[in-house]
């Protein structure tokens, strides 16, 4: 494969795994079972290789108001070692990406981005740079182990040098098997777990992915791929760019009103977003549950009555309620919960049940 490789590769072949291309790097899909890989996570703890995500930092004497001017959320609110849910979007209200917001102090920021934007975020990021700002992207140097599951603790604790009794979207500087660390309480499958980023060399890295799971060892800690990460955020109805939100989608429609803040003052995108807002969206990102023995996949139309009122964006069959579950954008007339449509699969109609958000209660 002709995809960049990250420093834990050599270790995802000796396990086996099957590799494929995600955003350009080489990235495995599947260890063993996806269904065994997500019920780890679900029901103990999983190690989950997510490198490829862009980190950038941003400091300097106007790095509060660079970024809150370059996000929907509001980043004044943000206290030093908090960590914080956000989007950026076009002037036409189009998502340019969703990401992670981490403050270290008012003159320090990390942005956590998409591995398949990175590129295209850092130019956007740039050209909007008015401020005293500076804008580093640190994607290349950094590597990110996501550690979940409800014994992620337990495990983490062993190896770190300080005491994790973190609040969720809150961080700290550690080490992690003698190995300096971010350690941010965050992940994208709904589970208690932690992302741990660090500078670090091939051999540095191998004695981190060792000591995780070794420390993990007596928990049944698995490797997880993306398959498994995919089925897990989508269980609990997180969106994933690309698939459920983009340039062409803006935040009232995906469901992500809640880190809009139409209110704090100017930032790109804000008026489009409020006349949405006042207008009221024409579709709604919704959850669906399909009553039959189905696959639902990205791109099928959802229909009533005979008229075709939606498309799924992202669809699987949940390991843990073990139905068919889907993210579609319905005409905003017909997505109420308790609603059924119909899901168009090959030649026959699939009903569905329109339902409320996460499929799988925590």
């Amino acid at each position: 494969m002709s995809g960049r490789k990250t420093k834990f590769y050599s270790i995802h072949e000796e396990l086996g795994a099957k590799i494929v291309d995600f955003a350009g790097f080489n990235m495995p899909v599947q260890y063993d079972s996806i269904i065994a890989e997500h019920l780890a996570v679900r029901n103990s703890v999983g190690l989950f290789d997510v490198s490829h995500m862009g980190e950038v930092f941003v400091t300097g004497n106007e790095a509060l108001q660079f970024i809150n001017y370059i996000s929907t959320n509001d980043v004044t609110k943000l206290t030093d070692g908090k960590v914080q849910y956000s989007a950026m979007c076009y002037e036409d209200g189009g998502i340019v990406d969703d990401l992670l917001v981490y403050r270290f102090n008012e003159n320090k920021f990390l942005l956590v981005i998409n591995a398949s934007n990175i590129d295209k975020d850092v130019d956007w990021i740039n050209r909007n740079n008015i401020f005293d700002a500076v804008v580093s992207n640190e994607s290349d140097d950094y590597s990110l182990l996501a550690v979940q599951g409800p014994d992620s603790k337990s495990v983490i604790q062993k190896i770190c040098s300080s005491k994790i009794d973190l609040e969720y979207y809150s961080f700290l500087e550690a080490d992690i098997s003698g190995i300096p660390a971010i350690v941010s309480r965050t992940g994208y499958t709904g589970e208690l777990g932690y992302e741990l980023y660090f500078n670090c060399n091939d051999s540095e890295a191998k004695i981190i992915w060792e000591a995780i799971m070794n420390a993990g060892k007596d928990f049944g800690i698995k490797p997880a791929g993306l398959a498994a990460r995919d089925s897990l955020r989508l269980e609990m109805g997180y969106c994933l760019y690309g698939n459920d939100i983009d340039k062409s989608t803006n935040p009232i429609e995906a469901g992500l009103g809640w880190i809009t803040k139409i209110n704090k003052g100017d930032f790109i995108g804000r008026e489009a977003i409020l006349k949405v807002k006042e207008k009221g969206a024409s579709q709604k990102l919704t959850p669906l549950i399909l009553l039959e023995k189905s696959y639902p996949r990205q791109g099928y139309t959802v229909i009533r009555d005979g008229a075709e009122i939606g498309r799924i964006t992202s669809g699987t069959v949940s390991p843990v309620l073990q139905k068919p579950i889907a993210l579609a954008y319905i005409n905003s007339d017909y997505a109420q919960e308790g609603n059924e449509v119909f899901v168009q699969i090959r030649n026959k109609q699939i009903a569905a049940l329109i339902v409320k958000l996460p499929f799988v209660k925590k």
